[in-house]
Protein backbone atom coordinates (compact mmCIF):
# COMPACT_ATOMS: atom_id res chain seq x y z
CA UNK A 1 0.00 0.00 0.00
CA UNK A 2 1.11 3.58 -0.55
CA UNK A 3 1.09 5.87 2.50
CA UNK A 4 -2.60 6.80 2.32
CA UNK A 5 -5.44 6.94 4.89
CA UNK A 6 -6.83 3.54 3.86
CA UNK A 7 -3.49 2.04 4.87
CA UNK A 8 -4.05 3.08 8.49
CA UNK A 9 -7.68 1.97 8.39
CA UNK A 10 -6.78 -1.51 7.17
CA UNK A 11 -3.87 -1.66 9.64
CA UNK A 12 -6.09 -1.11 12.67
CA UNK A 13 -8.96 -3.15 11.22
CA UNK A 14 -6.64 -6.14 11.05
CA UNK A 15 -5.77 -5.70 14.73
CA UNK A 16 -9.43 -5.28 15.70
CA UNK A 17 -10.24 -8.59 14.01
CA UNK A 18 -7.45 -10.37 15.91
CA UNK A 19 -5.50 -11.15 12.75
CA UNK A 20 -1.76 -10.60 12.23
CA UNK A 21 -0.37 -7.79 10.09
CA UNK A 22 2.29 -8.29 7.43
CA UNK A 23 3.55 -4.82 6.35
CA UNK A 24 5.25 -4.81 2.94
CA UNK A 25 7.17 -2.05 1.19
CA UNK A 26 5.00 -0.40 -1.45
CA UNK A 27 7.91 -0.60 -3.90
CA UNK A 28 8.46 -4.37 -3.68
CA UNK A 29 8.48 -6.33 -6.89
CA UNK A 30 6.14 -9.29 -7.32
CA UNK A 31 8.57 -12.02 -6.27
CA UNK A 32 9.84 -10.15 -3.22
CA UNK A 33 6.28 -9.60 -1.99
CA UNK A 34 5.13 -13.11 -2.93
CA UNK A 35 8.01 -14.74 -1.04
CA UNK A 36 6.97 -12.98 2.17
CA UNK A 37 3.27 -13.66 1.61
CA UNK A 38 3.99 -17.34 1.00
CA UNK A 39 6.14 -17.76 4.08
CA UNK A 40 3.63 -15.98 6.33
CA UNK A 41 0.70 -17.77 4.62
CA UNK A 42 -1.19 -14.49 4.38
CA UNK A 43 -4.82 -14.81 3.28
CA UNK A 44 -5.83 -11.21 2.47
CA UNK A 45 -3.82 -8.68 0.47
CA UNK A 46 -4.76 -4.99 0.69
CA UNK A 47 -3.33 -2.96 -2.17
CA UNK A 48 -4.09 0.00 -4.43
CA UNK A 49 -4.54 0.48 -8.14
CA UNK A 50 -1.32 2.50 -8.07
CA UNK A 51 0.45 5.54 -6.65
CA UNK A 52 2.24 8.68 -7.80
CA UNK A 53 6.03 8.93 -7.84
CA UNK A 54 7.69 12.12 -9.10
CA UNK A 55 4.57 12.99 -11.05
CA UNK A 56 4.35 9.60 -12.73
CA UNK A 57 1.68 6.98 -12.11
CA UNK A 58 3.09 3.68 -10.84
CA UNK A 59 0.83 0.64 -11.24
CA UNK A 60 0.34 -1.65 -8.22
CA UNK A 61 -2.59 -3.91 -9.08
CA UNK A 62 -0.68 -5.73 -11.82
CA UNK A 63 2.06 -6.52 -9.29
CA UNK A 64 -0.57 -7.63 -6.76
CA UNK A 65 -2.01 -10.04 -9.37
CA UNK A 66 1.43 -11.62 -9.81
CA UNK A 67 1.77 -11.90 -6.03
CA UNK A 68 -1.59 -13.66 -5.84
CA UNK A 69 -0.55 -16.06 -8.57
CA UNK A 70 2.63 -16.88 -6.66
CA UNK A 71 1.02 -17.28 -3.22
CA UNK A 72 -1.68 -19.94 -2.99
CA UNK A 73 -2.68 -18.87 0.54
CA UNK A 74 -4.24 -15.61 -0.71
CA UNK A 75 -7.99 -15.81 -1.05
CA UNK A 76 -8.87 -12.11 -1.22
CA UNK A 77 -7.35 -8.96 -2.77
CA UNK A 78 -8.80 -5.64 -1.62
CA UNK A 79 -8.09 -2.72 -3.99
CA UNK A 80 -8.06 0.95 -2.98
CA UNK A 81 -8.64 3.37 -5.91
CA UNK A 82 -5.67 5.64 -5.20
CA UNK A 83 -5.20 6.71 -8.84
CA UNK A 84 -8.78 6.11 -9.92
CA UNK A 85 -7.67 4.12 -12.96
CA UNK A 86 -9.41 1.04 -14.32
CA UNK A 87 -7.68 -2.21 -13.37
CA UNK A 88 -8.52 -5.87 -14.09
CA UNK A 89 -10.52 -7.51 -11.29
CA UNK A 90 -10.69 -11.27 -10.74
CA UNK A 91 -14.17 -12.40 -9.79
CA UNK A 92 -14.52 -14.09 -6.41
CA UNK A 93 -11.08 -12.85 -5.29
CA UNK A 94 -10.79 -9.11 -5.93
CA UNK A 95 -12.93 -6.48 -4.22
CA UNK A 96 -12.99 -2.68 -4.55
CA UNK A 97 -12.57 -0.82 -1.27
CA UNK A 98 -15.51 1.60 -1.89
CA UNK A 99 -17.87 -1.29 -2.63
CA UNK A 100 -17.13 -2.98 0.70
CA UNK A 101 -17.31 0.27 2.65
CA UNK A 102 -20.70 1.10 1.09
CA UNK A 103 -22.32 -2.11 2.29
CA UNK A 104 -20.56 -2.76 5.58
CA UNK A 105 -22.26 -2.61 8.97
CA UNK A 106 -21.52 0.30 11.27
CA UNK A 107 -20.66 -2.14 14.06
CA UNK A 108 -17.80 -4.62 14.46
CA UNK A 109 -16.92 -6.32 17.72
CA UNK A 110 -13.30 -6.24 18.82
CA UNK A 111 -11.63 -9.64 19.16
CA UNK A 112 -9.99 -9.90 22.57
CA UNK A 113 -6.38 -11.05 22.44
CA UNK A 114 -3.73 -11.99 24.96
CA UNK A 115 -0.65 -9.83 25.42
CA UNK A 116 1.53 -12.51 23.84
CA UNK A 117 -0.66 -13.20 20.80
CA UNK A 118 1.02 -12.50 17.47
CA UNK A 119 0.30 -8.98 16.22
CA UNK A 120 2.66 -8.42 13.33
CA UNK A 121 5.37 -10.04 11.22
CA UNK A 122 7.91 -7.54 9.86
CA UNK A 123 10.46 -8.82 7.38
CA UNK A 124 13.98 -7.49 7.43
CA UNK A 125 16.46 -8.24 4.68
CA UNK A 126 19.07 -10.87 5.44
CA UNK A 127 22.67 -10.52 4.35
CA UNK A 128 22.32 -13.82 2.55
CA UNK A 129 19.46 -16.15 1.79
CA UNK A 130 15.84 -15.39 2.53
CA UNK A 131 14.59 -12.43 4.60
CA UNK A 132 13.89 -12.76 8.33
CA UNK A 133 10.33 -12.37 9.62
CA UNK A 134 10.42 -10.81 13.11
CA UNK A 135 7.33 -11.70 15.15
CA UNK A 136 5.84 -9.05 17.46
CA UNK A 137 3.04 -9.25 19.99
CA UNK A 138 0.01 -7.16 20.97
CA UNK A 139 1.60 -5.87 24.15
CA UNK A 140 5.22 -5.61 23.03
CA UNK A 141 5.54 -3.49 19.90
CA UNK A 142 2.86 -0.82 20.58
CA UNK A 143 3.95 -0.22 24.18
CA UNK A 144 7.64 0.02 23.27
CA UNK A 145 6.82 2.55 20.53
CA UNK A 146 4.73 4.78 22.80
CA UNK A 147 7.19 4.48 25.68
CA UNK A 148 10.15 5.57 23.54
CA UNK A 149 8.21 8.44 22.02
CA UNK A 150 7.58 9.83 25.50
CA UNK A 151 11.00 9.13 27.02
CA UNK A 152 13.13 9.99 23.98
CA UNK A 153 11.10 12.33 21.76
CA UNK A 154 9.08 14.03 24.53
CA UNK A 155 5.99 13.32 22.42
CA UNK A 156 2.64 14.59 23.70
CA UNK A 157 -1.00 14.50 22.65
CA UNK A 158 -0.59 18.03 21.29
CA UNK A 159 2.23 17.02 18.91
CA UNK A 160 2.11 16.38 15.18
CA UNK A 161 4.73 13.90 14.02
CA UNK A 162 5.99 13.43 10.49
CA UNK A 163 8.47 10.56 10.27
CA UNK A 164 9.78 10.01 6.76
CA UNK A 165 9.07 6.32 6.36
CA UNK A 166 7.18 3.59 4.55
CA UNK A 167 4.92 1.14 6.37
CA UNK A 168 7.25 -1.66 5.28
CA UNK A 169 9.98 -0.24 7.53
CA UNK A 170 9.43 -0.72 11.27
CA UNK A 171 9.37 3.06 11.79
CA UNK A 172 6.01 3.14 9.98
CA UNK A 173 4.16 0.90 12.46
CA UNK A 174 6.20 2.54 15.24
CA UNK A 175 4.82 5.97 14.31
CA UNK A 176 1.26 4.72 13.87
CA UNK A 177 1.11 2.74 17.11
CA UNK A 178 2.95 5.25 19.25
CA UNK A 179 1.16 8.43 18.20
CA UNK A 180 -2.24 6.71 18.33
CA UNK A 181 -1.67 5.45 21.87
CA UNK A 182 -0.49 8.92 22.94
CA UNK A 183 -3.43 10.67 21.27
CA UNK A 184 -1.19 12.68 18.95
CA UNK A 185 -1.39 13.47 15.24
CA UNK A 186 0.69 11.99 12.43
CA UNK A 187 1.37 13.15 8.88
CA UNK A 188 1.34 10.61 6.06
CA UNK A 189 3.17 11.41 2.83
CA UNK A 190 3.66 9.28 -0.23
CA UNK A 191 6.22 10.49 -2.73
CA UNK A 192 9.69 11.93 -3.19
CA UNK A 193 10.76 14.71 -0.84
CA UNK A 194 12.49 16.75 -3.54
CA UNK A 195 9.52 16.77 -5.94
CA UNK A 196 8.04 18.88 -7.39
CA UNK A 197 10.69 21.09 -5.78
CA UNK A 198 13.58 20.66 -3.33
CA UNK A 199 11.55 22.36 -0.59
CA UNK A 200 8.87 19.65 -0.45
CA UNK A 201 9.83 18.38 3.03
CA UNK A 202 9.98 21.84 4.56
CA UNK A 203 6.70 22.89 2.90
CA UNK A 204 4.98 19.90 4.51
CA UNK A 205 6.38 20.83 7.91
CA UNK A 206 5.06 24.37 7.57
CA UNK A 207 1.67 23.42 6.12
CA UNK A 208 0.84 20.84 8.76
CA UNK A 209 2.49 22.51 11.78
CA UNK A 210 4.78 19.54 12.33
CA UNK A 211 6.40 19.58 15.77
CA UNK A 212 8.37 16.30 15.60
CA UNK A 213 10.17 15.58 12.31
CA UNK A 214 11.95 12.26 11.79
CA UNK A 215 14.55 11.92 9.03
CA UNK A 216 17.53 9.79 8.04
CA UNK A 217 21.07 11.15 7.65
CA UNK A 218 21.06 9.96 4.04
CA UNK A 219 17.97 12.03 3.28
CA UNK A 220 19.57 15.13 4.78
CA UNK A 221 22.77 14.62 2.79
CA UNK A 222 20.66 14.44 -0.37
CA UNK A 223 18.75 17.64 0.50
CA UNK A 224 21.98 19.46 1.34
CA UNK A 225 22.78 19.50 -2.37
CA UNK A 226 20.07 22.10 -2.86
CA UNK A 227 21.54 24.46 -0.28
CA UNK A 228 19.80 26.42 2.47
CA UNK A 229 17.35 28.41 0.32
CA UNK A 230 14.60 25.70 0.18
CA UNK A 231 14.70 25.47 3.98
CA UNK A 232 14.78 29.22 4.61
CA UNK A 233 11.74 29.69 2.36
CA UNK A 234 9.46 28.16 5.01
CA UNK A 235 8.41 28.95 8.55
CA UNK A 236 9.58 26.00 10.67
CA UNK A 237 8.78 27.57 14.03
CA UNK A 238 6.43 24.73 15.02
CA UNK A 239 9.34 22.27 15.08
CA UNK A 240 10.56 21.42 18.57
CA UNK A 241 12.14 17.97 18.00
CA UNK A 242 14.26 16.63 15.12
CA UNK A 243 14.48 12.85 15.15
CA UNK A 244 16.97 10.72 13.27
CA UNK A 245 17.35 7.03 12.57
CA UNK A 246 18.48 4.59 9.89
CA UNK A 247 22.18 5.44 9.46
CA UNK A 248 25.13 6.94 11.39
CA UNK A 249 25.63 10.69 10.97
CA UNK A 250 28.71 12.51 9.81
CA UNK A 251 29.34 15.82 11.62
CA UNK A 252 28.82 18.05 8.55
CA UNK A 253 25.31 16.84 7.77
CA UNK A 254 24.37 16.73 11.47
CA UNK A 255 25.38 20.37 11.90
CA UNK A 256 23.59 21.35 8.69
CA UNK A 257 20.31 19.93 9.99
CA UNK A 258 20.86 21.37 13.47
CA UNK A 259 21.70 24.86 12.27
CA UNK A 260 19.74 25.21 9.01
CA UNK A 261 16.48 23.41 9.78
CA UNK A 262 16.67 23.59 13.57
CA UNK A 263 18.06 27.10 13.80
CA UNK A 264 20.45 25.92 16.48
CA UNK A 265 17.56 25.93 18.94
CA UNK A 266 16.13 22.40 19.00
CA UNK A 267 17.74 19.01 19.68
CA UNK A 268 18.42 16.22 17.23
CA UNK A 269 17.25 13.07 18.99
CA UNK A 270 19.24 10.18 17.52
CA UNK A 271 17.38 6.89 17.75
CA UNK A 272 18.76 3.47 16.86
CA UNK A 273 17.38 -0.02 17.31
CA UNK A 274 15.82 -2.23 14.71
CA UNK A 275 13.00 -4.33 13.36
CA UNK A 276 13.64 -7.00 15.98
CA UNK A 277 13.57 -4.53 18.90
CA UNK A 278 10.31 -2.58 18.29
CA UNK A 279 12.22 0.66 18.80
CA UNK A 280 15.40 2.04 20.27
CA UNK A 281 18.29 0.38 22.05
CA UNK A 282 20.11 3.71 22.25
CA UNK A 283 18.59 7.16 21.93
CA UNK A 284 18.82 10.82 22.81
CA UNK A 285 16.45 12.81 25.01
CA UNK A 286 15.54 16.42 25.80
CA UNK A 287 17.10 16.46 29.27
CA UNK A 288 20.80 15.64 28.94
CA UNK A 289 23.59 17.25 26.86
CA UNK A 290 24.43 16.01 23.38
CA UNK A 291 27.36 16.21 21.01
CA UNK A 292 27.12 16.04 17.21
CA UNK A 293 26.15 12.51 16.06
CA UNK A 294 25.81 11.19 19.63
CA UNK A 295 23.21 9.30 21.65
CA UNK A 296 22.55 9.92 25.34
CA UNK A 297 22.47 6.16 25.98
CA UNK A 298 19.91 3.36 26.35
CA UNK A 299 16.31 4.52 26.88
CA UNK A 300 14.52 3.35 30.05
CA UNK A 301 14.03 -0.41 30.11
CA UNK A 302 17.06 -1.28 27.94
CA UNK A 303 20.11 -2.92 29.58
CA UNK A 304 22.46 -2.17 26.69
CA UNK A 305 26.26 -2.36 26.80
CA UNK A 306 29.27 -2.26 24.47
CA UNK A 307 31.62 -5.26 24.68
CA UNK A 308 34.81 -6.59 23.13
CA UNK A 309 35.35 -9.91 21.35
CA UNK A 310 35.22 -11.75 24.69
CA UNK A 311 32.06 -10.08 25.92
CA UNK A 312 33.76 -7.71 28.36
CA UNK A 313 32.50 -4.08 28.67
CA UNK A 314 34.68 -1.53 26.89
CA UNK A 315 34.83 2.26 26.80
CA UNK A 316 36.50 4.62 24.33
CA UNK A 317 36.83 1.87 21.76
CA UNK A 318 34.64 0.23 19.18
CA UNK A 319 32.75 -2.84 20.33
CA UNK A 320 29.59 -4.88 19.83
CA UNK A 321 26.25 -3.43 20.95
CA UNK A 322 24.56 -6.00 23.21
CA UNK A 323 21.58 -6.19 25.57
CA UNK A 324 21.90 -8.06 28.87
CA UNK A 325 18.24 -8.36 29.95
CA UNK A 326 14.81 -8.77 28.30
CA UNK A 327 12.81 -5.67 27.34
CA UNK A 328 9.28 -4.80 26.31
CA UNK A 329 8.96 -5.15 22.55
CA UNK A 330 11.69 -7.68 21.81
CA UNK A 331 10.75 -9.97 18.97
CA UNK A 332 9.49 -13.40 19.93
CA UNK A 333 11.64 -14.88 17.21
CA UNK A 334 11.71 -15.34 13.45
CA UNK A 335 8.52 -16.63 11.88
CA UNK A 336 8.71 -20.45 11.92
CA UNK A 337 12.50 -20.36 12.17
CA UNK A 338 13.55 -20.41 15.85
CA UNK A 339 16.96 -21.93 15.11
CA UNK A 340 17.89 -19.05 12.81
CA UNK A 341 16.82 -16.53 15.45
CA UNK A 342 18.93 -18.19 18.13
CA UNK A 343 21.91 -18.41 15.82
CA UNK A 344 21.61 -14.77 14.76
CA UNK A 345 21.29 -13.14 18.18
CA UNK A 346 22.08 -15.63 20.95
CA UNK A 347 25.03 -17.71 19.76
CA UNK A 348 27.86 -15.23 20.46
CA UNK A 349 27.82 -14.82 24.26
CA UNK A 350 25.80 -16.94 26.74
CA UNK A 351 22.58 -15.23 27.79
CA UNK A 352 23.43 -12.00 25.95
CA UNK A 353 21.52 -10.63 22.94
CA UNK A 354 23.95 -9.37 20.26
CA UNK A 355 22.37 -6.70 18.10
CA UNK A 356 24.81 -6.58 15.18
CA UNK A 357 25.86 -2.92 15.41
CA UNK A 358 29.27 -1.49 16.28
CA UNK A 359 29.06 1.10 19.02
CA UNK A 360 31.30 3.14 21.31
CA UNK A 361 30.93 5.06 24.58
CA UNK A 362 33.13 8.09 25.25
CA UNK A 363 34.46 9.60 28.48
CA UNK A 364 31.32 11.70 28.89
CA UNK A 365 29.10 8.62 28.71
CA UNK A 366 27.73 9.50 25.28
CA UNK A 367 27.13 6.67 22.84
CA UNK A 368 27.86 6.42 19.11
CA UNK A 369 26.59 3.90 16.55
CA UNK A 370 29.28 3.18 13.95
CA UNK A 371 27.48 0.86 11.54
CA UNK A 372 26.63 -2.80 11.23
CA UNK A 373 29.19 -5.21 12.60
CA UNK A 374 28.93 -7.23 9.40
CA UNK A 375 30.09 -4.03 7.64
CA UNK A 376 33.23 -3.87 9.77
CA UNK A 377 36.58 -3.33 8.13
CA UNK A 378 39.71 -4.81 9.71
CA UNK A 379 42.99 -3.51 8.30
CA UNK A 380 46.30 -4.82 9.65
CA UNK A 381 44.57 -5.84 12.87
CA UNK A 382 42.76 -2.51 13.37
CA UNK A 383 38.98 -2.68 13.43
CA UNK A 384 37.34 0.23 11.65
CA UNK A 385 33.72 1.28 11.35
CA UNK A 386 32.76 2.49 7.86
CA UNK A 387 31.14 5.60 9.34
CA UNK A 388 34.57 6.77 10.55
CA UNK A 389 35.92 6.77 7.00
CA UNK A 390 32.76 8.19 5.45
CA UNK A 391 32.71 11.11 7.86
CA UNK A 392 36.20 12.07 6.71
CA UNK A 393 35.34 11.79 3.02
CA UNK A 394 32.22 13.99 3.17
CA UNK A 395 34.25 16.74 4.81
CA UNK A 396 35.84 17.28 1.40
CA UNK A 397 33.95 19.99 -0.51
CA UNK A 398 33.55 17.74 -3.55
CA UNK A 399 31.85 14.83 -1.76
CA UNK A 400 28.18 14.76 -0.77
CA UNK A 401 27.87 11.04 0.07
CA UNK A 402 30.31 8.20 0.66
CA UNK A 403 30.42 4.52 1.52
CA UNK A 404 33.42 2.54 2.73
CA UNK A 405 33.95 -1.22 2.55
CA UNK A 406 36.73 -3.69 3.22
CA UNK A 407 38.14 -5.75 0.35
CA UNK A 408 40.62 -8.66 0.52
CA UNK A 409 44.29 -7.71 0.71
CA UNK A 410 47.18 -10.20 0.79
CA UNK A 411 49.33 -8.24 3.25
CA UNK A 412 46.80 -6.43 5.47
CA UNK A 413 43.98 -8.94 5.45
CA UNK A 414 41.66 -6.21 4.22
CA UNK A 415 42.12 -2.91 2.42
CA UNK A 416 39.83 0.06 2.20
CA UNK A 417 37.71 0.78 -0.88
CA UNK A 418 35.60 3.95 -0.94
CA UNK A 419 32.69 5.03 -3.13
CA UNK A 420 31.91 8.72 -3.44
CA UNK A 421 28.96 10.65 -4.85
CA UNK A 422 30.12 14.13 -5.89
CA UNK A 423 28.39 17.46 -5.52
CA UNK A 424 27.20 19.23 -8.70
CA UNK A 425 30.08 20.93 -10.47
CA UNK A 426 32.71 18.34 -9.49
CA UNK A 427 34.02 15.52 -11.67
CA UNK A 428 35.76 12.34 -10.64
CA UNK A 429 39.43 12.07 -11.56
CA UNK A 430 42.62 10.32 -10.50
CA UNK A 431 43.76 13.60 -8.96
CA UNK A 432 40.65 13.91 -6.82
CA UNK A 433 40.89 10.23 -5.91
CA UNK A 434 44.47 10.68 -4.70
CA UNK A 435 43.42 13.76 -2.76
CA UNK A 436 40.71 11.82 -0.96
CA UNK A 437 43.06 8.93 -0.21
CA UNK A 438 45.52 11.37 1.32
CA UNK A 439 42.76 13.00 3.36
CA UNK A 440 41.76 9.64 4.90
CA UNK A 441 45.39 8.69 5.57
CA UNK A 442 46.08 12.06 7.21
CA UNK A 443 43.02 11.88 9.46
CA UNK A 444 42.94 8.17 10.31
CA UNK A 445 46.55 7.05 9.82
CA UNK A 446 48.73 5.97 6.91
CA UNK A 447 47.90 2.23 7.26
CA UNK A 448 44.26 3.14 6.54
CA UNK A 449 44.93 4.90 3.26
CA UNK A 450 42.27 3.62 0.82
CA UNK A 451 43.37 1.19 -1.84
CA UNK A 452 40.70 2.54 -4.18
CA UNK A 453 38.38 5.55 -4.43
CA UNK A 454 35.59 5.09 -6.96
CA UNK A 455 33.14 7.75 -8.16
CA UNK A 456 29.49 6.78 -8.72
CA UNK A 457 26.22 8.57 -9.41
CA UNK A 458 24.32 6.82 -6.61
CA UNK A 459 24.86 4.48 -3.68
CA UNK A 460 22.52 1.48 -3.40
CA UNK A 461 19.83 2.36 -0.84
CA UNK A 462 16.66 0.95 0.61
CA UNK A 463 13.44 2.94 0.34
CA UNK A 464 14.05 4.22 3.87
CA UNK A 465 17.36 5.69 2.59
CA UNK A 466 19.71 3.22 4.26
CA UNK A 467 22.96 2.69 2.35
CA UNK A 468 23.49 -1.03 1.67
CA UNK A 469 27.22 -1.54 2.18
CA UNK A 470 26.98 -5.31 1.97
CA UNK A 471 25.46 -4.90 -1.49
CA UNK A 472 28.27 -2.53 -2.51
CA UNK A 473 30.89 -4.99 -1.29
CA UNK A 474 29.29 -7.98 -3.03
CA UNK A 475 28.85 -6.12 -6.31
CA UNK A 476 32.40 -4.75 -6.24
CA UNK A 477 33.82 -8.22 -5.57
CA UNK A 478 31.44 -9.85 -8.06
CA UNK A 479 29.80 -11.98 -5.36
CA UNK A 480 26.20 -12.93 -4.62
CA UNK A 481 24.62 -9.85 -3.01
CA UNK A 482 21.84 -11.79 -1.25
CA UNK A 483 18.40 -10.25 -0.83
CA UNK A 484 18.03 -7.07 -2.91
CA UNK A 485 14.26 -6.72 -2.74
CA UNK A 486 14.31 -3.68 -0.47
CA UNK A 487 16.52 -1.60 -2.80
CA UNK A 488 14.94 1.51 -4.26
CA UNK A 489 17.64 1.94 -6.93
CA UNK A 490 18.90 -1.49 -8.08
CA UNK A 491 20.56 0.14 -11.10
CA UNK A 492 23.15 1.53 -8.67
CA UNK A 493 24.40 -2.03 -8.13
CA UNK A 494 25.22 -2.34 -11.83
CA UNK A 495 27.25 0.86 -11.66
CA UNK A 496 29.27 -0.55 -8.76
CA UNK A 497 30.03 -3.67 -10.81
CA UNK A 498 31.13 -1.55 -13.79
CA UNK A 499 33.61 0.62 -11.89
CA UNK A 500 35.59 -2.47 -10.87
CA UNK A 501 35.88 -3.75 -14.42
Amino acid sequence: MPMCPELIVSFFATIKLGASILPLFSGYGAEAAAARVREAEATILVTADGFWRRGQAVAMKATADLVAEGASSLRCVLVVPRLGTAVPMTGGRDYRWPDLVARQSDRCDTVRTDAEDALMIIYTSGTTGRPKGAVHTHCGFPIKAAQDMVHCMDARATDTMFWVTDMGWMMGPWEVFGMTLLGGTMVLYDGALDHPGPDRLWALVERHNVSILGVSPTLIRALMRHGETPVRAHNLSTLRILGSTGEPWNPESWRWLFETAGGGRIPIINYSGGTETSGGLVAGNVLTPIKPCSFAGPPPGIAADVVDDRGRPVRNQVGELVVRAPWIGMTRGFWRDPERYEQTYWSRFPGVWVHGDWAAIDDDGLWYILGRSDDTIKIAGKRLGPAEVESVLVEHPAVIEAAAIGVPDASKGQALACFCVLRPGFNGSDTLGDELKTLVATRLGKPLRPQAVEFVQELPKTRNAKVMRRVIRSAYLDQDAGDLSSLENPHAVDEIRRVRQ
